[in-house]
């Protein structure tokens, strides 16, 4: 026998696989509703929460948890890092910085091209016909808001608040959802039935976000989605859906300023529809910021 016989590349143990049809017989038509959609959509679900995937099967979230830990996994970080490994996956937040970094040219070309190759994509996106009219949409629904609240978390959050304070300084009343657990609970129950919701997402349906839009949406809020990701749960339950993509390749970093540029297209079209409000404002900030630094302002105190 020959000892040069081809070598074949080994397969990855598929414990879920394994796992789920030794025990599918034994599960309840619910359990086996949740295990078969976990089965059958395994890319999908690296992606999803157990709300998601609740939602995806018209169960619960108790549900798909006493699904996963039928088929003997701790918990849902326990499927998921059996799934990633199964699949290979590793493109997530560092792995994408490593695949950006390792494709850049050893100079600043690299990185300044990356850069602006990406922001030109955006901003071609942006000026896209379909873009424009999702645009106006926005700015007509801002126009009857009576505030307006922005949600994004991670990155986004930044981005919410700092756009808030534009709407504020053109005298539109605007707060902010970009925090996490019972923080943002206390955010979110201060939205009303008036406002219009600015969503910042992405593919992934995360807790914080489908918490935020079932509310809105009981509330009965109109809801404007800024996402790359036009298939996702929320850009389907969207009143608008602008398309931003944050990366010119999927497995490659995200730039943050895209959805900053749409944001300020969406303050300044709404200041520009309301001029007199946007000026009264700016003019009010401006006299408190002179009373502010005028000599004497501050109180002497004798010692």
């Amino acid at each position: 026998m020959s000892d040069s016989a081809p070598k074949t590349s080994k397969r990855p143990y598929d414990l879920y696989g394994e796992r789920f049809h030794a025990c599918k017989h034994q599960l309840t038509p619910r359990l086996f509703k949740v295990a078969n959609y976990i089965h059958q959509h395994r890319s999908v679900v690296l992606d999803k929460t157990a709300l998601g995937i609740a939602i995806d099967t018209q169960t619960s979230d108790a549900t798909v948890i006493r699904a996963i830990q039928a088929l003997g996994f701790s918990g849902y970080r326990d499927l998921k890092i059996v799934m990633g490994e199964y699949l290979g996956v590793t493109q997530r937040s560092p792995a994408r910085v490593a695949s950006t970094v390792n494709a850049l040219s050893q100079d600043a070309k690299g990185s300044v091209d990356f850069v602006l190759d990406s922001y030109r994509i955006s901003c071609d996106m942006l000026s896209s016909t379909a873009n424009r009219k999702a645009i106006q949409q926005a700015i007509d629904l801002l126009q009857h808001a009576e505030r307006v609240a922005i949600f994004g978390i991670g990155a986004s959050a930044i981005l919410a608040d700092y756009t808030a304070r534009l709407f504020k300084r053109n005298g539109t009343a605007c707060y902010v959802l970009n925090r996490t657990g019972i923080a943002l609970s206390e955010q979110i129950a201060e939205m009303r039935h008036a406002d219009v919701l600015i969503m910042l997402v992405q593919s992934s349906a995360h807790p914080e976000g489908l918490v935020t839009m079932a509310e809105a949406q009981r509330l009965g809020m109109k809801i404007i989605v800024l996402t790359g990701a036009t298939d996702s749960h929320f850009a389907q339950r969207s009143d608008v859906t602008i398309e931003i993509p944050r990366s010119r390749e999927a497995d490659k970093m995200p730039v943050h300023a895209t959805p900053m540029i749409c944001l300020e297209i969406l303050v300044l079209g709404l200041a520009a529809t309301t001029p007199v409000a946007t000026m009264n404002s700016m003019s009010k900030l401006y006299e408190i910021s002179n009373a502010l630094t005028r000599p004497g302002a501050r109180r002497s105190h004798k010692p």
